[in-house]
């Protein structure tokens, strides 16, 4: 019998890889800025399914919260000077 670790470790293990392929692969900028906070996200939450909730609060926070708002931040800034 397959031990619940093991299985839910595997899911978000391929769930990370599955968006970080998104992030890598997809044309529209956005979707790839969101892929990439996807993938932070799912890394703290395997972070605080493996008793490290410390390092799972900072990764959500920096990780999947500021860089990916940061991320759109300078995107627009970016968009908007072109528009000029």
């Amino acid at each position: 019998m397959i031990d619940l670790m093991l299985l839910i470790s595997s899911f978000f293990a391929i769930a990370m890889i599955a968006a970080a392929l998104v992030a890598i692969r997809v044309k529209q900028i956005s979707i790839a800025m969101l892929a990439a906070g996807l993938v932070s996200l799912l890394a703290s939450v395997m972070f605080l399914f493996f008793a490290a909730p410390d390092v799972a609060m900072t990764e959500a926070a920096i990780g999947s919260g500021l860089t990916t708002f940061l991320f759109f931040f300078v995107l627009g800034r970016v968009r908007g000077d072109q528009r000029d």
